[in-house]
């Protein structure tokens, strides 16, 4: 079956629900949802989106600087100037949509400060931001009858025309077991982050990096794909679902402190420097975990400011107010992604990317706290301005898979999938090594040459397909990784522990076959 339409939006988190939104007042729209419409990274978003909106102690110029200094002298200058430089308006637009803000006693935004910022400057929903921006995006998305959505459907691959072209994609129909072409005037990827490449992430488990493997496959150049950033704080509660513990409660004052409770890190340092700090100490004390601790907290209340995180952790056993909070790191977002310009553009013709998929040169080798909102909103924005709604035509030499198959043995594909987790974790993860990379970039090569025959054989399998995507990111990870003989943000390589601006001031840029 083949579907024509203006615009074709792959990924239904704050980004693609944005554009969408905006793109439906120009034009028809596909929105497609690997799960459903509100699965996301953004659904799990606490923080907030960082905006200069109290110009009297705050400055562009000073958010601008905080951005440069956490990414480590690769972020783009102008691109953070730019970016940074919108921040109001993305408020402005969210605020038409219907989105609720926390507010201080006056009616005025209630601003939170993060690790990494020189002032309190994050617009939150309590620490529910990301689920408050969904709710409200997906009120009027659902609203226009312009939009079609295409939950559950997975998007498996790119359709490029004779030209070089992106005219569109394939998609997997996950409930009908049937496949369907949209071809489309232009395409959005908007598919967020690769978490789950690794052992322990704060992603769901949508986040496999479909974007950018389809991206790749199709020619797409990735750029920067080593900078994984880790967050310092998920909840450690082995068996259980991912739970982040945003960093907004040590804006607050709350410290990290080993099993005897002493302190042993600032926890307003940025990311990378704190998520390295707890693994050395783990690995010290040879426990499993850290702690948070939130009882130093005065003047706020804790079940009121954080209503989310405090009701998650009483379920379990935990008062906040009371009792430490265990944590360990976990892989939390992508600074890198496919390579865009200024606008959103890929290097593929008719594909634009923006949030987590994409590399625009606004985080560098580190993302600063609440920055991935408000890039994610300015993309959004920018690409509908200057994209190009070519015309659509029958696309022609797609290759038809009649039948969905299940594979015999899906044990198998499982057991790879846990394979990338492993060793992603182990010698890809905060701390790197030569020896490490080396040889995961060797274990991967042998697992993507088993995971390309099981895909011959089950072209047509939702598992294959995804592990399939998962083993491409990793090894862009992994060989990114090991080209960059220095340590620099979130890259850090025990036997090349300093920054080395003279040769590795640059973006790591892949383009091509591995």
């Amino acid at each position: 079956m083949q579907i024509s339409v203006d615009y074709l939006v792959i990924g239904s988190g704050a980004t693609g629900l944005f554009f969408a939104s905006k793109a439906a007042e120009r034009g028809s729209v596909a929105l497609v949802a690997k799960r459903g419409r509100r699965e996301s990274n953004t659904l799990y978003a606490q923080g907030g989106i960082a905006t200069v909106l109290d110009k009297k102690r705050d400055s562009i110029e000073s958010h601008v600087k905080d951005t440069l200094s956490c990414g480590a002298g690769l972020c783009h200058p102008d691109a953070v100037s730019g970016i940074v430089g919108e921040g109001e308006i993305v408020i402005r637009d969210l605020l038409a949509l219907g989105a609720c803000f926390t507010v201080d006693d006056e009616g005025e935004l209630s601003l939170a400060r993060e690790g990494g910022h020189e002032f309190a400057r994050v617009v939150r929903a309590d620490d529910m931001t990301g689920r408050e921006v969904i709710r409200a995006l997906i009120t009027k998305v659902e609203s226009q009858s312009e939009v079609t959505f295409f939950d559950d459907h997975f998007c498996s691959d790119l359709l490029i025309d004779s030209r070089g072209n992106c005219c569109g994609a394939k998609l997997l129909d996950c409930k009908k077991a049937e496949w369907i072409d949209i071809v489309a005037g232009m395409t959005m990827m908007s598919t967020g982050g690769c978490g789950q490449v690794f052992k322990n992430t704060t992603n769901p488990e949508v986040a496999s990096g479909d974007g950018v493997a389809m991206g790749w496959r199709a020619g797409a150049d990735v750029a920067n794909m080593e900078f994984i950033q880790f967050h310092p704080t998920m909840l450690y509660d082995p068996g259980k679902p991912p739970f982040l513990i945003t960093e907004a409660l040590r804006g607050y004052g709350a410290k990290l402190v080993d099993s005897t409770g002493e302190e042993f890190i600032d926890p307003l340092k940025t990311r990378d420097i704190v998520s390295r700090a707890i693994v050395r100490k783990m690995r010290e004390t040879n426990k499993p975990c850290v702690y948070l601790d939130s009882t130093c907290i005065d003047g706020i209340d804790l079940r009121v400011r954080f209503p989310n995180i405090f009701q998650y952790c009483f379920e379990r056993g935990i008062d906040m107010e009371k009792q430490l909070l265990p944590v360990v790191p976990a892989a939390h977002y992508s600074c890198g992604g496919l390579l865009t310009d200024k606008s959103g553009q890929t290097s593929v013709p008719g594909l634009y990317a923006a949030g987590e998929v994409s590399m625009t040169g606004l985080h560098g080798a580190n993302r600063l706290a609440s920055n991935s909102l408000l890039e994610a909103m300015v993309f959004a924005r920018r690409i509908l301005e200057v994209a190009q709604v070519s015309k659509r035509e029958s696309y022609r030499g797609s290759e038809r898979i009649e039948k969905v198959g299940e594979l015999s043995d899906l044990n198998m594909v499982v057991e790879l999938k846990r394979n990338i987790q492993k060793i992603m974790w182990e010698d890809v993860g905060i701390e790197r090594s030569d020896s490490g990379l080396c040889r995961a970039e060797g274990l991967l090569g042998d697992l993507a040459l088993k995971i390309e025959s099981i895909y011959e054989l089950n072209r047509t399998c939702l598992d294959t397909i995804e592990v399939r995507n998962m083993i491409s990111v990793a090894r862009l990870i992994t060989t990114s990784a090991r080209s960059r003989l220095e340590s620099r943000g979130c890259h850090y390589n025990v036997d090349h522990p300093e920054r080395d601006d003279l040769n590795w001031q640059r973006d790591t840029i892949v383009s091509g076959e591995l």
